[in-house]
């Protein structure tokens, strides 16, 4: 498929637990800050899944009237605070970092028509504790669950709040593709662009908040990893590790916000990064097994999309959940896109340092490549003390300063949902 049209990345917002914004984000990046440790919020007694990489605890109110000074109305903070009051944490999260985003969009200042401005939210079942907290409420008295529960238990609840603190009208949905939801919102706000009927999109990758009972399944599954970690929670997670057992929870939201060149141009707003090809295909398999073929595949549609050559990638994110058989299969697939170019691929996972972040983790992981690109290194791969590959050249347990001039980003979900995202630098375009 050729593009018809360019699409940048124009403002990001993130709350993660490393950073609560983009700025400290980066800097926990850069230093190779380790989000993980042991669970405060929600735990299953005795079991690893108690491990986890949470967001701090925030105020609302704080966290909206730090951007008080760019506000053009007066009673915007009021009315966002009113929007997000009693809301399950997750949407508050997706207000929040959506808000971070327009501000660094420049979209209070030079604003895109309403119609012409779209949202994608990453994720299915995203408040899940939500629901896990009402039950036993509800069971001791019915009459007194709350008449907002038909509203918030919904994944579209992200959509229509985000839309009506920013006053959007164009296309919203939300899409759901497992651990591969964020890259799949951000493949389908670019199809948006792509197709002339948004200017400007919102992908919002939505904190999935897990309950205990989906933390218990994952490791029933055996999914989840920290089994010999319970006294080192840091170390937990290990993607590409020869002690690696399974990913580690981590807890995020983030925002990108897409807009086509001819709009960048029009609003005179400087370029973070552009998309300059998406692939996304199916295994045709609904378990949770990986497929190197599938995964290959689905990098080698990016590139040729992206009109890129392996050799001029200089750094992929991978999606290196710390699972033994997730990290084989993708390193068995990356060496077969890559081939000779290995030598020169920059290969970490954002992970080791957030942890899993499921359906976030596309999102998540595309802010921690823009700001990568933009600064100038590589972030560590915590806790890689054996590799599982003397091959592939991932980056080491410190961060490494190098150019990265175009970059891709892989997210797999069970299901056999296998994603891929090119990035390129602004002053690589064209």
């Amino acid at each position: 498929m050729r593009t018809t049209t360019g699409t940048a990345v124009t403002g990001m917002g993130i709350i993660s637990s490393i950073g609560t914004n983009v700025r400290e984000f980066a800097q926990g990046l850069r230093g190779g800050q380790c989000g993980i440790g042991c669970l405060k919020r929600k735990s299953v007694p005795n079991l690893p899944s108690s491990i986890g990489a949470e967001i701090r605890d925030f105020v609302v109110k704080d966290m909206i009237r730090q951007h008080e000074g760019a506000f053009r109305e007066s009673d915007f903070a009021d009315r966002t605070m009113q929007a997000l009051h009693g809301a399950p944490r997750g949407v508050q999260v997706s207000g929040l970092v959506a808000l971070e985003a327009w501000i660094h969009a420049g979209l209070f200042e030079k604003p895109v028509r309403s119609r012409r401005v779209g949202v994608v939210v990453a994720g299915s079942n995203l408040s899940q504790n939500y629901l896990f907290d009402a039950v036993p409420k509800f069971q001791q008295c019915p009459q007194y669950l709350t008449p907002k529960y038909p509203i918030h238990y919904l994944d579209t609840d992200h959509v229509g709040t985000v839309s009506q603190i920013l006053g959007i009208q164009g296309e919203g949905f939300s899409v759901g593709g497992a651990s591969a939801s964020g890259n799949v919102a951000i493949i389908k706000g670019w199809q948006l662009i792509q197709l002339d009927l948004v200017d400007v999109c919102l992908v919002i990758g939505a904190l999935a908040d897990l309950s205990p009972l989906e933390m218990q399944g994952y490791f029933n599954v055996g999914a989840m990893g920290g089994r010999r970690y319970r006294e080192t929670p840091g170390q937990a997670c290990r993607p590409f590790d020869e002690d690696h057992e399974g990913f580690i929870y981590g807890e995020a939201g983030g925002c990108l916000i897409l807009e086509s060149l001819a709009s960048v141009q029009k609003r005179g707003v400087p370029i973070l990064a552009e998309v300059l090809g998406t692939s996304l295909l199916l295994d045709g398999n609904r378990l949770p097994n990986p497929n190197k073929d599938g995964e290959a595949q689905v990098m080698s549609n990016a590139l040729q999309q992206a009109r890129v050559s392996p050799d001029q990638i200089d750094y992929l994110n991978a999606h290196g959940s710390s699972s033994p058989l997730g990290d084989e299969i993708e390193v068995q697939a990356i060496k077969q896109v890559f081939g000779a170019n290995l030598s020169r691929l920059w290969i970490n996972s954002t992970k080791g340092l957030t942890g899993h972040c499921l359906t976030a983790a596309g999102v998540v992981e595309a802010i921690a490549i823009v700001v990568q690109m933009n600064r100038g290194f590589v972030h560590p791969n915590l806790n890689l003390v054996r590799p599982i590959d003397g091959e592939c050249r991932f980056s080491p347990q410190e961060s490494i300063e190098t150019p990265i001039q175009k970059a891709m980003n892989n997210s797999f979900g069970f299901g056999g949902i296998n994603s891929a995202v090119v990035f390129g630098r602004s002053d690589t375009l064209g």
